[in-house]
């Protein structure tokens, strides 16, 4: 059983192969939480501290006993307005006005299966993969009922947290915060690992150390955003890649967000992980109930690989959907850094000419086939399709391709309206604007307000009018603006952020049941919603506008701590970069593209007959270990922020096959060797590489390692397979 309850003790255990969390309903009915780490056994309700603490006041129904304080004991949901002064999970605006929710122990509920959440993406797992432990916590005043849930994967190491806010009373309340988990930690140092960034160089790596007082990231753009990512980790300082223990919090939400972190008075550390407070004043009329996202927590004492590699796991087994979840990918080319906005349906056919020519199994029309699309100030929202532009209809463009033996895809970016179209001037209602404002403009459009369902219906009729007219067979959804008028012609304010996100996976969800084929890549800008949320619709995302492979080695790698490689959109991109105008060997760029699904982004015709034969040979290997990129585990092999060199490796599940891949990030003059070790391997067995032929012991390779040749140029890539011998 994955989930214990100790009745007498009130003690709830939740337990999967390695981590033990533990928490208790005490005689008060306050859910204190006891433990969160490596496997154990017992009570561990002798860690909770007793003291008589000065200014930490005491609840009414303790009596004079002023060692018990919720100022100071570690809890499940912290909330506002009863003498915790932490950062709070809940707060609550009564109909009064006043801010309190004085939530107790009532019932709870063990059941087999993993919970669902209405309206939201969550965790997926058969019914004998997990179990769910629903407690539910009463405000006896104001009726508020909150119900926490629980999921545990047991194999997986994982543990999920949700919360669903009901209003059982008789007045009107007003959620004024709401997260979905809380780790309360009683001791120890720790270290904070955040991803920040910007458009362009997104998930960077920061860590720091936990001081006194209280850091947060999130975001307040109406997405996940390209600065700040909604997965934190929590590690002791002396953990590394392999070694030591660490925590992660990942929010399955593609919207606005914030993560607090705080070390308080006594040296304890509490980590929150919910909904952002701006924009966000949500009312609850009797008898509604509210849902928070999801968060994945995960608990490894191995270090952060071990860490991120069962959060891959989970995306790839529990998150990601549909027929792509555990399939190729389509290898393309895409028309944007080829053509932009110019370009015909005869262009197209060109293109998926030369696709044909080197192997590649699809082309993608990028921007600007749709009404009056020659730029980006105009035509969003108006998706029909600009047969004049195209020279042919889209149905004669998409059969020319397939006729070639080469698949379509088209890019769209429904939730936006340009404001000069023609969907514009007939609802310009339908955009979200502060009553009586100019709205702000980002890249000359505006946001269409997803939180309302007559909306979504008349641009979902759109899409799939452009869609059933033809084998199309994947879709690049695009949002390339954050939002900033954030208030509706429908619906009080403080709904508008979270309805909206709620709004844009009712659109996914009906287009994915509509045409269950499809392959959808999400994308915002490149990486601005990069989130689990999204990858349960998209099972990749374009991981950055900037294809730059030296800039998207660092990308790539703060992306990897989460999100496993078969969702992370790379392509090879032309040289001079059109990003950063950096010149970058095709061997390199096709060795940071392949640590994501593998794809090109420039046109063919432009390549010299020598670059035509290299690519060629990139994609025959690509189809080679596309497998075990996709599906296999993934180890860092290096900081690139700290070491000469990047490198990675995937190991399949039999450690048979290894694939190492390395990028040379400095170059000196008369420099020393550098030594790669790699991971995962079985150290007794034998491995042949695929380039040279020699074979090396498993434990060599993972002990001693194997250098790296000294070669002028820039940002030198290699590669090399590795296979078991069979002696």
């Amino acid at each position: 059983m994955a989930i214990i309850y100790q009745e007498k003790e009130r003690i709830f255990t939740l337990e999967t192969l390695h981590t033990t969390y533990q928490m208790k309903a005490d005689g008060r009915g306050a859910l204190l939480h006891l433990y969160y780490g490596k496997k154990t056994a017992g009570s561990l309700e002798y860690l909770l501290p007793f003291y008589d603490r000065s200014f930490s006041g005491n609840p009414a129904d303790v009596g004079n006993d002023r060692t018990y304080s919720m100022d100071v004991l570690p809890l499940e949901y912290p909330t506002l307005g009863v003498g915790d002064y932490r950062g709070t999970a809940l707060d609550i605006e009564n109909g009064d006005g006043t801010e309190c929710v004085d939530l107790r122990y009532d019932s709870h509920e063990i059941r087999k299966g993993k919970y669902a959440l209405r309206g939201l993406p969550a965790v997926l797992a058969h019914e004998e993969e997990a179990q769910t432990l629903s407690v539910i916590l009463k405000d006896s005043v104001s009726g508020i009922r909150v119900e926490l849930l629980y999921g545990v994967l047991e194999r997986e190491d994982i543990i999920t947290r949700a919360a669903v806010i009901s209003n059982k009373g008789a007045e009107t309340v007003i959620i004024q915060k709401a997260a979905g988990a809380c780790l309360d930690f009683l001791y120890w140092d720790y270290d904070l690992i955040s991803f920040y960034g910007r458009h362009a160089m997104e998930r960077s790596v920061q860590r720091k150390p936990i001081g006194h007082g209280t850091f947060s990231i999130g975001s307040r753009r109406g997405t996940s955003s390209h600065q700040y990512n909604p997965g934190v980790i929590v590690a002791e300082p002396h953990t590394t890649e392999e070694q030591g223990n660490c925590y992660g919090l990942l929010f399955v939400y593609s919207g606005n967000f914030c993560c607090e972190v705080q070390r308080d008075q006594f040296d304890q550390t509490r980590v929150l992980m919910g909904l952002g407070r701006d924009y966000f004043h949500y009312p609850l009329n009797p008898g509604e109930s509210f849902v928070v996202p999801e968060t994945i927590l995960c608990f490894s004492d191995q270090g952060l690989g071990a860490l991120s590699r069962r959060y891959h796991d989970c995306i790839r087994r529990h998150i990601c959907r549909g027929k792509y979840a555990h399939e190729a990918r389509p290898l393309l080319i895409n028309s944007w850094e080829a053509a932009y906005f110019d370009f015909t349906g005869e262009t197209i056919v060109r293109l998926a000419k030369e696709a044909r020519e080197l192997g590649a199994d699809m082309v993608v029309m990028d921007d600007g086939w749709f009404g009056k699309r020659d730029n980006d100030d105009s035509g969003l929202g108006d998706w029909q399709v600009n047969e004049r532009k195209l020279g042919m209809s889209l149905k004669e463009l998409v059969g020319q391709v397939n006729d070639l033996g080469v698949r379509f895809g088209i890019w769209m970016e429904p939730e936006m309206v340009s404001e000069d179209s023609d969907l514009y001037r007939a609802h310009p209602d339908w955009v979200l604007r502060f009553p009586g404002r100019t709205p702000v403009r980002g890249r000359n459009q505006l946001v269409l307000d997803f939180s309302r369902e007559d909306v979504r219906e008349a641009v979902f009729a759109q899409v799939c009018g452009v869609l059933d007219q033809g084998n199309i067979e994947y879709l690049k959804w695009d949002m390339n603006r954050s939002m900033a008028d954030v208030a509706s012609a429908k619906g009080a304010p403080g709904r508008v952020t979270y309805d909206y996100v709620l709004g844009l996976y009712d659109f996914l969800e009906k287009l994915t049941a509509r045409y269950p084929e499809l392959l959808i890549e999400g994308c915002s800008g490149g990486g601005g919603r990069f989130d689990a949320g999204m990858l349960y619709y998209t099972p990749q995302i374009w991981c950055s506008d900037n294809t730059d492979a030296a800039d998207r080695v660092f990308i790539q790698y703060g992306t990897s701590f989460f999100y496993p490689a078969c969702a992370v959109g790379a392509h090879v991109s032309a040289v001079p970069n059109h990003q950063t105008g950096r010149k970058v060997s095709l061997q390199t760029r096709g060795v940071v593209a392949m640590a994501g699904t593998f794809g090109f982004e420039l046109n063919p015709a432009l390549l010299t007959e020598a670059e035509k034969a290299e690519v060629k040979e990139q994609i025959r290997f690509w189809k080679n270990v596309e497998p075990l990129v996709r599906e296999g585990d993934y180890y860092r092999l290096s900081n690139p922020y700290e070491e000469a060199f990047a490198a990675w490796a995937f190991v399949d599940e039999n450690q048979e096959r290894a694939l190492l891949s390395v990028v040379m990030m400095e170059k000196h003059g008369n420099m020393a060797v550098s030594y790669v070790r790699l991971r995962g391997l079985l150290p007794e067995a034998e491995y042949v590489n695929s380039r040279d032929g020699r074979v090396y012991s498993g434990a060599a390779l993972m002990n001693a390692g194997i250098p790296l040749p000294l070669e002028m140029g820039d940002y030198r890539g290699y590669q090399a397979e590795f296979r078991r011998t069979q002696g």
